[in-house]
Order: structure tokens, then C-alpha cells, then sequence
């Protein structure tokens, strides 16, 4: 077969992306999650090298969310794939199974590699009926399945599996030779030839019996050279020399003797030359076994499998999921609609101790009206969570995945860029204002009109003037870049002022998104609407006691 490139990821072998960066991954929580979904490390390995190849190609999310829902679909079937493309992928590296093939090889190399090939057909066929019991409606999984099933079907497969029926003798049946030793006038051999292969060791009872007793009775010799049934005499060997050698090598091929394997491995292609003949012959058309190079899905598969299993895990107890939509190829680059979204992560940490009713959904949308949000609320509100639950909602649906919510409809992006406060040890020669600013710099020359921005207390380790002259400046950047962006601020004055920074763009505008509170109880519920900063503030002092009535009432 024509060799061909499968993957679970990229249809016909496309691998355009961009690199999430780790800083973007740490801050989105995806290790967390990580960690949740497997506890082995290899298995986190590869969730990361999977979650961070951003592909804003729309077909090649489609393709990856369609995989995804014939695994979550059919569990049975994924994991008896993986156990079997597991068992490939271990004779691939410990054995002779990936096809390479030495026309010297001994007899029991060849019997070993027979073995091997036999393996592989048992292989194929557990994948065929595997795939063939189920339904599949995905692109990516159709293509195995089609894949397997050419191989399962091709002419050259079913003579593999003919000549391998006719090759009865493998490793684990054969157990001892039979020769036969023909005697010249002077009791000298001039002959030597196999008689049988045996599934079972010769005893020194049933080999030799009581060789000098038989010689001494008359009758103990038998009048013909002749066996029953299969017992056929076939000559190897007519040349003194080699007669003498088989002999020789037998007489010390004993197990307590040093080499012994090595001296059993030479008389045995002397004396089955025929059959080692036979053998190479066939082993030298299936040099190459093209099932092999699907154990390189086996990462996909485990990515997919597990994930699939964990988000399950969780819809048992009530969560909501959903596949994701990509938008209508007429819509905005920027478009996305989002309802009874929440964060991934929250879920991860608090599922057992929240329950579904302590997750709070929201509803959130991307259009050219609404391309930067201004996002405000009161201290430990939501804000942060909901600007992180935005982000994993990209990573999760373009890596395929159900994601958490009602409904999500999107355009996907190119990459994620965060800009969350950074450490302390990091902002020793800038100054923390300098290094944010920098660090602004880098990221707004990264992005691109298919990117998403997602910004975090922005600005806000200097003094207020100067925190919101820059921040204001950076967002009309945006707005005229065209760039995906939700930035939770304190600077309540920067949602106030949303006209006049909008009129930098007839294009795209900035929106004010609040999480609401009332009372001074946090809803952790966004919406689209002015911001509330004087009234957070007179909540937080008077819930502490400081507002001037309170502080002077003693």
C-alpha cells in the first residue's frame, strides 16, 4: 500500500500553528487542569504539546471536534484501539516489527520474525473489527477506519495471511528435531536427514532408550528404514563433511555446554535449509509492515481518550458541556457567542464541593460593536475568573474538546496572549510599571486581527493618572488593530470614558462589561452595562466599617 499520513489533529497531514506560550498556558490554568485530567506526567506531556498548537484554520477545528465526539461516543471502541495500537507500538520498538529485515538471519531469527509478522496480522484484524462494529461520522476517524480496512483487504495482506498458514512450525511449537542417520558398510554416516519437527523435548527414555540392550537383541533392529503417518525422511546433506559437522555440533550442543544456542542455531540451518529457504522467501515480501506507522496516533488517542472520560466524569454529575460551532464562514474575524459558559478550571478545583448549582454561567459575545471589553466589578467578583474562563474556551473547543457551557459559537483564533501581574523578581530592573509596559509592547506586536488579548490588572502598579493615560492609549491601540481583548481593570474611569475612546475606530468598539454585585454581595453574573465603581466602593467600606458615619459613630 502507498504509504499515507493519519492524523487525529491535522487532516491530511496540515500542522500550521502557532505556540501558546507557557506564560499563557500557566496563566489560563491549563497545567492545573492537566493535572486534574491525568496523574501521570508523560500523559500531561502530552496534553501540553497538544493544547499549545493554536490553529485559527476553521477546518481544522471542525475536523478535531468531530474526532472528539466519535471517542466520547463510542469509548469502548477508542480503548480497544489504544490497547491494540499500544501492543504494535511495543513490538515496533523491542522487536523486529517495524519491518527491518536481515536476508542472513538465522532460522530462529526467521521463526521469531514469523511470529512477529503473525502478530501483526492478529493486529490488523482486531483494529478492523474494532472499527467496523461502530458507527463513525468523523473525517479523521473514517480515514483510520478506510485505512484499515484497505490493508485489511488488500490482496497482499490476504496472501501474507495464506503463506503464514502454510508455515506451521513457529518458535513456541517446535521443541526438538528428529534426524535420521544412514550407515555405511562400516557403521560410518553417509547420510543425515530431518524426519520431524516435535512440539515436545525428547526424554533420554524416548530418544535413546537402551541403545547398547537393542543393539544386543537381534529383534530390537528393524528390518526397514520406514515411518509411519508423516515420519518422511528428508536428505540435507550428502557431504561427508557436512555430515561429520551436523554430528559434531549435536554431540556438544548440549545445554550445560557454553554457546549452546549458537552451536543449536548452526545445526539447525544445516539440517531445515529448505524451510529456512521457504521462510525467507516469504519474510522478504513483507519487509515493510505499514500498520506500524499508525502507533504514531497512539498520543492523539491517549489526548483524546482521557479527556473524554474526564468530561463525562463530570457531565455525570450534572455540569454542562457542549460541542463547539464554528461560525458561518460570512461572519466577523472577531465573532464569538458564548451562553452558560464557566470556567474550566473552577470546575476542576471546586466540582466535589460545589456541585453544579454553586457554578454561576454566564452569557458573553465578540462582534466588531463589542471587540474590547472594558471589564470592572467589585474585589474577588469574578473578574479574573471569567477573563481566564474565556480563554480555556478557545483552547479546549480548537483542540476539539466539549467545552464548558450551553452553546459556543466561534471564529477561532491564531493564539492567546496574556498580560497577568507579574512577579516580583521579574520587574527589579524596569520597575513593575516599566516591565508591563514592555511586556505590552511585546504582545500587541504579536497579535493579530484572529488573536485574543486578555488582559489582568493591567497597569495598575502605578498611581491612577498614570495608569489610566497608558491603559486609555493601549486600548484605542486595539480598537484600531482589531484585536479580541478583555481587560479587567480597577480604572473604573477607563468604562466611563468608552465614547470617547471609540471614536478612534468607526470599525470596531470597546464595550463596558460589569460583574454585577448588589448589596455588596457578588453574583460573579457579567453583563454589557456602565460601571459601578462608586457604589463597590461604598459597599467594601461599609462592609469594614470606615465610611466617616461609621468611623466617628464611637
Amino acid at each position: 500500500m502507498e504509504n499515507q499520513t493519519l492524523s487525529l489533529l491535522f487532516p491530511e497531514g496540515q500542522n500550521n500553528f502557532k505556540n501558546l506560550s507557557d506564560v499563557a498556558y500557566h496563566d489560563l490554568g491549563i497545567d492545573f487542569i492537566c493535572e486534574k485530567v491525568s496523574d501521570k506526567y508523560e500523559e500531561q506531556q502530552i496534553f501540553t504539546q497538544f493544547f499549545q498548537k493554536m490553529c485559527d484554520d476553521p477546518k481544522i477545528t471542525e475536523y478535531r471536534c468531530q474526532v472528539f465526539q466519535d471517542i466520547y461516543e463510542h469509548p469502548d471502541m477508542s480503548q480497544k484501539l489504544i490497547e491494540v495500537l499500544q501492543h504494535i507500538d511495543y513490538e515496533k520498538q523491542f522487536s523486529g516489527f517495524s519491518g527491518h529485515y536481515e536476508d542472513t538471519g538465522s532460522a530462529w531469527e526467521l521463526l521469531h520474525r514469523l511470529e512477529e509478522i503473525n502478530d501483526y496480522i492478529k493486529s490488523v484484524e482486531a483494529m478492523y473489527k474494532c472499527l467496523c462494529d461502530v458507527e463513525l461520522k468523523s473525517e479523521g476517524m473514517n480515514r483510520l477506519k478506510n485505512y484499515v480496512s484497505e490493508l485489511y483487504n488488500d490482496n497482499g495482506f490476504a496472501e501474507l495471511k495464506e503463506d503464514i498458514k502454510n508455515i506451521k512450525v513457529t518458535t513456541s511449537d517446535l521443541k526438538s528435531i528428529t534426524l535420521g542417520v544412514n550407515l555405511n558398510e562400516k557403521y560410518e554416516a553417509h547420510g543425515v536427514g530431518l524426519i520431524s519437527f516435535n512440539k515436545k523435548e525428547f526424554t533420554k527414555s524416548s530418544v535413546m532408550g537402551d541403545f547398547y540392550s537393542k543393539l544386543a537383541i537381534k529383534d530390537s533392529v528393524k528390518e526397514e528404514a520406514t515411518w509411519k503417518n508423516d515420519f518422511k525422511y528428508h536428505e540435507l546433506s550428502s557431504s561427508k563433511k557436512e555430515i561429520e559437522t551436523v554430528l559434531s555440533i549435536a554431540k556438544i550442543a548440549d545445554p550445560q555446554v557454553e554457546n549452546a544456542t549458537f552451536y543449536m542455531d548452526k545445526i539447525a540451518n544445516l539440517m531445515i535449509g529448505n524451510i529456512v529457504h521457504k521462510l525467507k522467501g516469504v519474510l522478504k515480501k513483507y519487509v515493510y509492515l505499514p500498520v506500524t506507522d499508525i502507533t504514531n496516533l497512539i498520543p492523539e488517542f491517549i489526548f483524546y481518550i482521557r479527556f473524554a472520560a474526564y468530561i463525562k466524569a463530570m457531565q455525570d454529575k450534572g455540569f454542562h458541556f457542549c460541542r463547539a460551532q464554528v461560525a458561518p464562514q460570512e461572519s466577523p474575524k472577531s465573532y464569538m457567542k458564548a451562553e452558560g459558559i464557566y470556567n474550566f478550571k473552577l470546575l476542576s478545583n471546586f466540582a466535589d464541593t460545589l456541585g453544579p448549582s454553586g457554578i454561576v454561567p454566564n452569557t458573553l459575545d465578540f462582534n466588531p460593536d463589542h471587540l474590547v471589553y472594558i471589564l470592572t466589578g467589585a474585589n474577588r467578583g469574578g473578574k479574573t475568573t471569567i477573563t481566564q474562563a474565556v480563554g480555556l474556551l478557545f483552547v479546549l473547543a480548537q483542540a476539539g474538546l466539549f467545552v464548558p457551557g450551553d452553546s459556543f459559537c466561534f471564529n477561532p483564533v491564531d493564539s492567546i496572549f496574556t498580560h497577568f501581574p507579574a512577579d516580583e523578581d521579574k520587574t527589579m530592573d524596569l520597575g513593575r510599571l516599566g516591565e508591563e509596559c514592555k511586556r505590552f509592547k511585546e504582545l500587541f506586536t504579536d497579535c493579530t486581527e484572529t488573536s485574543l488579548l486578555l488582559l489582568n490588572e493591567t497597569y495598575s502598579t502605578t498611581s491612577f493618572e498614570e495608569g489610566y493615560y497608558i491603559a486609555r492609549d493601549s486600548v484605542k491601540a486595539l480598537l484600531t488593530k482589531g484585536i479580541r481583548t478583555i481587560y479587567n481593570t480597577h480604572m473604573h474611569k477607563l468604562a466611563f470614558d468608552i465614547e470617547e475612546i471609540n471614536e478612534i475606530s468607526k470599525e470596531n468598539k470597546a464595550a463596558s462589561l460589569v460583574v454585577k454585585s448588589k448589596d455588596g454581595q457578588r453574583s460573579f453574573k457579567v453583563e454589557v452595562a456602565p460601571p459601578e465603581g462608586q457604589s463597590f466602593a461604598k459597599d467594601i467600606a461599609e462592609k469594614y466599617g470606615v465610611t466617616y458615619e461609621m468611623l466617628m459613630k464611637k
